[in-house]
């Protein structure tokens, strides 16, 4: 478990994001417990392959690239925690439904909360699954008013594994003015 105190600071490092015209969209519903954190995660996988199939039907092309990034039997590891991979704080991150800006603010907002955690000594991830808590039968758990909506959840903890860093791709800045030197 993760020290009220630590969490506040992720939280109130979530809060200081920028967002458009200080909007600050944002609000967090945590979820702490083991139990109601593993019934909303097989909740939310048992229901992933059915929002997939829809999604491929809509965009084939790109079903089938999110599909290669996972290994057999992620969804649907028994007794495992397919979604939030025993975590011991899941936040969901929502925001009004009719904010344009919402998207970018809330993608602000959860690298704020994962940068903070990274430099208290926690490990965190953005958990896009998280969203679809929305189309479940225990989405009211969360007590989400009807005027907002799940972006993102983000799951934080002391991290078990220490992963190797994917290579970052190069040559990705393109100056379209840059002055010559001498």
């Amino acid at each position: 478990m993760i020290d009220d105190d630590l969490l506040e600071k992720v939280l109130d490092a979530g809060r200081m994001a920028p967002s458009a015209m200080n909007g600050q969209p944002w609000k967090f519903y945590i979820a702490t417990h083991q139990d109601t954190i593993a019934r909303f995660s097989k909740t939310i996988a048992a229901l992933t392959p059915n929002i997939m199939l829809t999604a491929a039907i809509k965009h084939p092309l790109k079903a089938i690239k999110t599909l290669l990034h996972f290994s057999p039997g992620m969804l649907g590891s028994p007794g495992g925690d397919p979604i939030f991979h025993g975590a011991p704080v899941v936040i969901f991150i929502t925001s009004p439904k009719d904010n344009e800006w919402a998207g970018i603010d809330i993608g602000m907002c959860a690298q704020n909360m994962m940068l903070a955690a990274r430099s208290l000594g926690l490990d965190s991830c953005p958990v896009g699954f998280g969203k679809y808590i929305a189309k479940t039968p225990v989405y009211h758990e969360l007590g989400v008013p009807s005027g907002e909506t799940v972006q993102l959840a983000i799951i934080i903890g002391y991290g078990a594994e220490n992963p190797e860093r994917y290579p970052r791709a190069g040559n990705t800045a393109i100056f379209i003015d840059r002055m010559e030197c001498c």
